[in-house]
């Protein structure tokens, strides 16, 4: 999305282009945080109506002995106590203040969903089953949620199609928390390592840079179609698969191959992948011939290596 943000503005330099998509993932990892704050929240209006009706002059037995199993869900404990968590939301100022009625309404949903009910009724309680739920909270209710999808979009342009990416961050980081998961627990991080955050900005400034060669590659190989009929986005998806293959020796162009397809399947029409594919099929095909292709290592698998 960056680099179609780039090609469709005329003021925008690489350098302030690369600040953007590096804000952009920023936001990416605030949403992480912010989701699963959200699940606080929900816990905490659970924890709100409990004691509400304790309250009551009149309270019924169900008043009196509440079913506690969510509010006291053990993965919700973790996350309240762990370090790294809380300092993210207090330094960035992370909350749902703002927008009470998206909590409030999940809440909502959470109590009327059958699998919520599974959940607090089922005789089986333990870590695994408290850590099941609020994953399936998160990639199930939260995803399916369009009051949330439509809050998200209007709080920031950035999260417009993050939530799904988001919900499986937070899934594999939420499979690695344990029963001992202590407050110093890891979440996962922005980037993995440096060179996790250099291979970002190499792809997305050779991408830009190389944009012509692509375009030449992609002309070549398109039978009955010419670069400027063919939908801006597509270009794109194989500008970066291109950059990708040429660009990192170690790399494998199977996993590159699959991976763009992938994002074509998300970011283009429902046809764009078996187009993209085609298409880079025939484009890998030619820069083999033409001996371009250089992959060391890792990137070696799955090509035919001819023996000394």
């Amino acid at each position: 999305m960056a680099i179609y943000a780039f090609n469709r503005r005329e003021d925008v330099t690489l350098a302030q282009a690369e600040k953007e998509l590096m804000f952009s993932i920023g936001k990416s990892y605030d949403l992480y945080h912010y989701l699963l704050l959200l699940v606080l929240d929900i816990a905490d209006i659970a924890s709100e109506k409990i004691d509400f009706a304790l309250q009551k002059r009149m309270p019924t037995p169900e008043d009196l002995k509440p079913q506690r199993r969510f509010v006291d869900n053990l993965l919700i404990a973790q996350l309240r106590e762990n370090i790294q968590f809380k300092s993210f939301i207090s330094t960035k100022k992370l909350s749902w203040a703002n927008h009470p009625h998206i909590p409030r309404a999940l809440y909502n949903r959470m109590i009327a969903w059958e699998v919520y009910e599974e959940y607090m009724t089922t005789e089986i309680h333990n870590y695994s089953s408290d850590r099941k739920f609020i994953i399936n909270l998160i990639t199930d209710l939260f995803l399916n949620s369009e009051d949330l999808q439509s809050n998200l979009e209007e709080q920031s342009i950035y999260w417009n199609d993050d939530l799904e990416y988001i919900g499986s961050m937070i899934e594999k980081t939420l499979k690695k928390f344990k029963t001992d998961s202590g407050e110093n627990v890891s979440l996962m991080p922005l980037f993995k390592n440096e060179e996790d955050e250099e291979f970002v900005k190499i792809l997305f400034r050779k991408a830009i840079m190389h944009s012509e060669k692509c375009s030449e590659l992609i002309d070549k190989n398109t039978t009955n179609w010419e670069v400027d009929r063919i939908a801006l986005m597509d270009i794109l998806v194989m500008q970066l698969a291109i950059t990708e293959i040429l660009e990192f020796p170690e790399i494998p162009v199977k996993v590159t191959l699959n991976e763009y397809i992938e994002i074509a399947k998300f970011y283009c029409t429902s046809k764009s992948s078996t187009f993209v594919n085609g298409i880079l099929d025939n484009i890998v095909r030619e820069i083999r011939q033409k001996g371009l292709l250089n992959k060391t290592g890792r990137g070696l698998v799955g090509e035919n290596i001819s023996p000394d």
